[in-house]
């Protein structure tokens, strides 16, 4: 039986690595085509074009892995099935769940990498691609971002600080101002929020509110309730500049939304988001007892029916995912059922067909 399991995995992973691999690189190279315009007016080198497409790939690994997972388990057991190998197993007095306890194992370790890939790999490569991105396209660095808070400098030059931006809103809370001289700090303005205001014409401005104002030049402390600062970029900027979840790991990602919750805010996008970066890498694990429980069960055909039933299992998994992720951001369900309902369901369905494999 040991031999039995060490043929049928080393066929998987051949396969897997072939399947999963070589998508991901197909959409990387798709996705850099797709921007290839945007980058051809700053003439970039052939390296820099590699490497953004180097920095796509773990994303699209991510998200392909559970297609590639069902589609190599359906093709390798449906072949053995078909070969009639695993009616030779069970003649000989093998059991079928001893010879697939490995797959078991396998999808469990595989959906811990996800997890890890999601959570480690994914933010930083996709936060690089980013600021390449930008690069490439000649768009200057002016925001730095980091849980809620963003640094950036001001038209007039001066170093901002806010403690957290909600764009929805456009209002920025806990605002920082630091003005200097030829070589010192001369003022310091702090207000509470700032809020983007039209004032009657097309152009906004940041509006201050419960503003302290420090002039240490003059030893002086001016309280106002509010007063306007132009010298501030309007909310687009401030939008482009910040992170998005797939560039976020879980821990950033929630001590971001703790911090929109403390202050009397509720993204429900983002925490839709945070909860989908722990449900989707259980998809792995499914598709794995899914694929094993169709396949012995006689119920996906030969070799390329096997790989059109995979893909057309993945394409509904994935389509009902997206379609509930988007009723749990328009707030039509909770973020928690919007997240596990759909791996609920299919997992459940997994379960219960490995459950009914004949031994």
């Amino acid at each position: 039986m040991f031999i039995l399991q060490r043929y049928y995995l080393r066929e998987f992973f051949k396969l897997l690595s072939l399947i999963s691999l070589g998508l991901a690189l197909i959409f990387s190279i798709l996705d850099l085509v797709d921007k290839i315009d945007d980058f051809m007016p700053s003439r970039p080198s052939l390296g820099s074009l590699f490497l953004y497409a180097f920095y796509n790939f773990p994303k699209y690994l991510l998200y392909l892995m559970p297609a590639a997972l069902l589609t190599c388990t359906l093709f390798i057991f449906s072949h053995a099935s078909r070969n009639k190998e695993l009616v030779a197993i069970r003649a000989t007095g093998g059991r079928l769940r001893i010879l697939l306890y490995p797959f078991i194992v396998t999808g469990m370790v595989l959906s811990v990498f996800a997890f890890l890939l999601g959570e480690i790999v994914v933010p930083d490569f996709s936060k690089r691609s980013h600021e390449l991105k930008d690069t490439l396209m000649r768009k200057e660095q002016k925001l730095t971002f980091k849980e809620g808070t963003l640094w950036l400098r001001g038209t007039d030059g001066s170093p901002v600080r806010i403690e957290l931006y909600i764009p929805e809103k456009r209002l920025a809370k806990g605002v920082s101002i630091f003005i200097y001289g030829k070589e010192l700090l001369k003022k310091r303005i702090e207000a509470e929020e700032a809020e983007w205001k039209y004032a009657g014409s097309s152009e906004g401005i940041w509006r201050l509110r419960n503003v302290t104002a420090y002039d240490i030049e003059e030893d002086k402390i001016y309280i106002m309730p509010e007063m306007d600062y132009p010298y501030l970029e309007p909310p687009d900027f401030f939008s482009e500049g910040i992170r998005k979840p797939e560039e976020m790991g879980i821990g950033e990602l929630y001590r971001y939304t703790a911090r929109l919750k403390s202050a009397g805010f509720r993204n429900t996008k983002l925490i839709v988001d945070l909860h989908s970066k722990i449900s989707y890498p259980l998809a792995n694990f499914f598709m794995i007892l899914l694929g094993i429980s169709l396949s012995i069960r006689g119920k996906a055909g030969g070799g390329l029916f096997a790989v059109g039933l995979g893909l057309l299992i993945s394409i509904v998994y994935w389509f009902a995912y997206t379609m509930m992720l988007s009723m749990g951001y328009a707030g039509i369900v909770p973020p928690l059922i919007a997240t596990w309902f759909v791996p609920v369901v299919f997992g459940g369905i997994a379960v219960y067909l490995f459950s009914k494999v004949p031994e």
